[in-house]
């Protein structure tokens, strides 16, 4: 029997009450009944400068970046629910994008991304669920060689999508996260490059 699929998940919003990471422990928990291996992290643990190309052509690329580079190597698919800043994705998310899209030395260009898999989910205080912002994230990651599910979740009117305990009022969307997971871990076992 194969090793689990590894699902590393992640939002792009900073704020401890933030609707994403509460949506986000649903659809892992979806991918986890499915029989992935979930690593969650938060990325305020990894405190990450703003790209900037002098910075890493003087120090190279900064430890925390380095530490997300790794977990996104050793995954096989990528969770991610993205707050809707603007229209767009939030500024967060985008700025780890790009530093681990950065070569380290002796990676291959986008070796982090390439061959991966990656589900997507948002919730937005407004009516639309922050479907603006997934499409960004969704030409980003297609861009950098990223394998997009098509079926993707959004939460609108998330002020009041939960209860005191953050957990999806709505059975439906609760359901819809946990088979985002679900997908997401069944997806990344079709699509792993097994080791030989």
């Amino acid at each position: 029997m194969s090793a689990p699929p590894r699902i590393l998940a992640l939002a792009g919003s900073l704020r401890s009450g933030s609707y994403n990471k509460l949506i986000l422990c649903v659809a892992a928990d979806g991918a986890r009944a499915a029989g992935a291996d979930v690593t969650r992290v938060d990325l305020r643990d990894y405190p990450v400068p703003p790209y900037d190309g002098d910075l890493e052509a003087r120090d190279g690329i900064p430890a925390p970046a380095l530490e997300l580079k790794k977990l996104f190597r050793a995954s096989d698919g990528l969770l991610i629910a993205s707050p809707e800043y603007n229209a767009g994705i939030s500024g967060t998310l985008k700025n780890v994008l790009d530093w681990v899209s950065r070569s380290a030395p002796g990676e291959k260009p986008l070796e982090c991304y390439r061959g991966k898999v990656a589900g997507l989910c948002s919730a937005s205080t407004g009516a639309l669920g922050g479907i603006r912002g997934l499409a960004i994230v969704r030409l980003i990651l297609g861009n950098i060689g990223v394998v997009v599910l098509p079926d993707q979740v959004a939460v609108p009117k998330a002020a009041e999508a939960f209860d005191d305990e953050g957990n999806v009022l709505d059975p439906g969307r609760r359901k819809a996260l946990m088979e985002l997971g679900a997908s997401l871990a069944h997806a990344a076992r079709a699509l792993r490059k097994e080791p030989g």
